[in-house]
């Protein structure tokens, strides 16, 4: 299985890639306001490129529980700058974390070349043609209700079967927009309308996912499900967490890991891919 596109390819069969998470907001659940500024943005970027990124995911408004939305004119006054700043010094490819189709495209247009859309493609019906168009992959992800909404009280009746039907009707709207099979990224939605034991549930079944036959994103990253596992721990003291819940997601059918702390997490990958796949590819 692979990805290819515009310059870049990520051949899936040889190891899992991580996506470094740079978030230019003042009110993230994790690092909200750290790299607000257009230097400490860029600064952070090139720094999670050195430490083995393979894709820099930029989001300028915040999807973290409760979060309220802003104006379309404020998001791309966050991101744009930013990814017109990376485009030419980053070899690794950007992704913009958006689900407004006017973002995507002014992002697309500084330089961005995936879409990674919380709503799969469900809150912005043009957002679907603009990847389409543009010919760049979208990541497809589930969730339940809005992240206003999302965390109050979240039921399924069956988890898995129904983020797959989900994630099936995701993909039917790509396909009808004109994004080829090969340009589309499946991602269960980990904190998105999701309790404990539902995050728990889809990362023990990530294989199950494996069955679309596209590459599968894990974003679980310091989230809360971590936290309340460990003792109520602080984000900040959820390395650790994050790392086990990695290697087993990956071992489990995950492509790539959307993570904060790139350096750690690459190296956790190149273990878990070693056990995996029981072979270690040094020069990848």
């Amino acid at each position: 299985m692979k990805l290819a596109w515009k310059n870049f390819c990520f051949d899936f069969t040889l190891r899992s890639y991580v996506m470094g998470i740079l978030n230019v907001t003042p009110d993230s659940f994790s690092d909200g306001g750290t790299y607000f500024s257009k230097e400490s943005a860029v600064e952070q970027a090139l720094r999670m490129e050195d430490e083995g990124a393979d894709i820099i995911d930029i989001g300028g408004e915040s999807t973290r529980p409760g979060a309220e939305k802003i104006s379309v004119k404020e998001e791309v006054n966050r991101v744009v700058p930013v990814i017109e700043a990376l485009a030419g010094k980053v070899k690794v490819p950007i992704s913009v974390d958006t689900y407004k189709s006017d973002v995507a495209k002014a992002a697309i247009q500084a330089g961005a070349s995936i879409i990674n859309d919380i709503s799969g493609l469900r809150f912005d019906p043009e957002m679907p043609g603009i990847a389409a168009k543009n010919k760049v992959p979208v990541v497809i992800m589930h969730i339940k209700g809005t992240p206003r909404n999302m965390q109050k009280a979240p039921v399924y009746k069956a988890l898995i079967p129904e983020i797959i039907d989900y994630l099936h009707e995701g993909i039917k709207i790509a396909r009808d927009a004109g994004i080829p099979d090969d340009m589309i990224i499946i991602d269960p939605g980990i904190g998105f309308g999701k309790t404990v034991e539902h995050n728990l549930e889809i990362i023990k079944g990530l294989n199950e996912f494996t069955g679309f036959e596209k590459p599968v994103l894990l974003g679980h990253s310091r989230k809360s499900f971590i936290g309340r596992m460990l003792g109520d721990l602080p984000v900040s003291e959820r390395l650790e967490g994050t790392a086990a819940a990695a290697a087993i997601g990956i071992f489990n059918g995950a492509n790539i890991i959307r993570v904060h702390d790139v350096k750690e997490m690459a190296g956790v990958a190149k273990i878990a891919d070693g056990i995996k796949r029981g072979f270690v590819n040094f020069s990848q």
